[in-house]
C-alpha cells in the first residue's frame, strides 16, 4: 500500500490542514456556530462521500452548503424536493431537435440539475421514493443514464441533502439502501443563546459579506486521492471492523444491548466509510496516520442511519445514537488510540 510518507506528500498534508482552516474563516463570515456540522461536511467531502444534514427549519442548513460551494469555487445546484417533482426534472431529458440545414431529427439530451459539481437535494424526503431514486445513479455512479446513453456527471461530485424530522405529513421516509449511499448523517442542533444573538444581530442588519473561493475543483480531487493514500494500522482497521459487524444481531458474539434494541445493524458500506472518515479527520487535523480515536469520532455520522432499532428500543426512547454511545463503551479501544 502507498503511504503519504514522501515530502510532497507530507506537504499535501499540511495544504489541507491550512485550507481546511481558511474554509472553516470563509464560513465563520456567514455560518455561527455549527463547528461539529462544519467539520463533518468537510470530512465527507474530502473522503469523497456524501452527507445527508437532519435538523429542523431554520438552522442554516441550505445556506452552509451554499456557503460552501463558494468557498470550494464549485459549480452549484439546488433542487427543491416536492410531491409533484420526476426523475427527469434531476436528471435531464432528451429532446427531438431538428437539424435546420438537413431537415433530419434526433435526439439530445438536455442536462438536469444535477449536472454539477455540489447538489443540494433540499428537503428530500418531500418527494416520492421514485424521484428519490433517481439520484441513486447519480450518487454511487456518477453518471446519469437516459436513452440507453451514459453521461458522465461532473467532479469532484457531492450530494448535500437536507431533510426535516419533525414533519411527517406529506413526507416519504427514504428508504435505507439511499441512506446507507449517504456517507454521514449529520444532526444539526440548535444553536447556543451567546450564538443566536449573534445570528440575530448579523442577519438583522444591513451589512453583507463577500465569501472568497479558497480551494479549486482540481486541488480537491488531488487531495481526496491524498486521503486514499493514508496508511491505517491493521489493529485500527479491526476496530473499526469490530464496532461494525457488533451491530448485527444474527452475527456471532455480540452484546445483549444489541439483541435486545437492534432489528438490523450496519451492512459493509460502513466500515470502508469509517475507515475513510477517519483518514480524512486525520489529514485534516494535519496527520498521516490513523488512530482509534478518529474512529470514534466518526462512529456516530457513519453509523446512526444503518442501524435500524426495534418497536422494544422505541418504546423505551432508545435511538440509535444511545446504541452507538453504548457499543463504544464496550468494544475494546484500538491500541493505537
Amino acid at each position: 500500500m502507498t503511504t503519504p510518507t514522501t515530502t510532497g506528500d507530507l506537504q499535501a498534508v499540511e495544504k489541507l490542514k491550512e485550507a481546511s482552516a481558511r474554509l472553516r474563516k470563509e464560513l465563520s463570515k456567514v455560518i455561527i456556530g455549527q463547528d461539529a456540522v462544519i467539520d463533518q461536511v468537510l470530512t465527507s467531502i474530502f473522503a469523497r462521500g456524501h452527507a445527508l444534514l437532519v435538523g429542523v427549519p431554520g438552522l442554516a442548513k441550505t445556506l452552509m452548503i451554499s456557503t460552501l460551494a463558494k468557498s470550494l469555487s464549485l459549480s452549484f445546484n439546488r433542487i427543491q424536493f416536492t410531491p409533484d417533482l420526476m426523475p427527469s426534472d434531476i436528471t435531464g431529458t432528451e429532446v427531438i431537435q431538428e437539424d435546420r440545414a438537413s431537415g433530419q431529427r434526433q435526439f439530445k439530451f438536455l442536462p438536469g440539475p444535477v449536472f454539477a459539481n455540489v447538489i443540494l437535494a433540499d428537503e428530500i424526503n418531500r418527494t416520492p421514493p421514485k424521484t428519490q431514486a433517481a439520484l441513486l445513479e447519480a450518487m454511487q455512479e456518477h453518471q446519469v443514464t437516459a436513452g440507453g446513453k451514459r453521461h458522465p456527471l461532473p467532479v469532484p461530485f457531492f450530494v448535500l441533502a437536507t431533510q426535516n424530522p419533525i414533519e411527517q405529513e406529506g413526507t416519504y421516509p427514504l428508504p435505507e439502501a439511499q441512506l446507507d449511499r449517504f456517507m454521514f448523517m449529520v444532526r444539526v442542533d440548535y444553536p447556543s443563546a451567546e450564538e443566536e444573538l449573534r445570528i440575530i444581530q448579523s442577519t438583522t442588519s444591513v451589512r453583507t459579506t463577500d465569501v472568497q473561493s479558497v480551494i479549486s475543483g482540481e486541488e480537491i480531487l488531488a487531495l481526496q486521492e491524498l486521503v486514499r493514500r493514508v496508511p491505517v494500522a491493521d489493529q485500527v482497521a479491526g476496530y473499526a471492523l469490530e464496532l461494525t459487524r457488533r451491530t448485527r444481531v444474527s452475527t456471532g458474539d455480540v452484546p445483549d444491548f444489541i439483541k435486545q434494541w437492534v432489528a438490523w445493524g450496519a451492512g459493509p458500506r460502513a466500515g470502508q466509510y469509517l475507515i475513510l472518515g477517519a483518514k480524512a479527520r486525520a489529514v485534516l487535523s494535519g496527520r498521516s496516520y490513523v488512530s482509534g480515536e478518529d474512529i470514534r469520532a466518526v462512529a456516530h455520522p457513519v453509523l446512526r442511519h444503518r442501524i435500524i432499532v426495534n418497536f422494544s428500543a422505541e418504546a423505551e426512547g432508545i435511538t440509535s445514537d444511545k446504541v452507538i454511545d453504548k457499543l463504544l463503551e464496550t468494544v475494546p479501544r484500538a491500541k493505537e488510540a
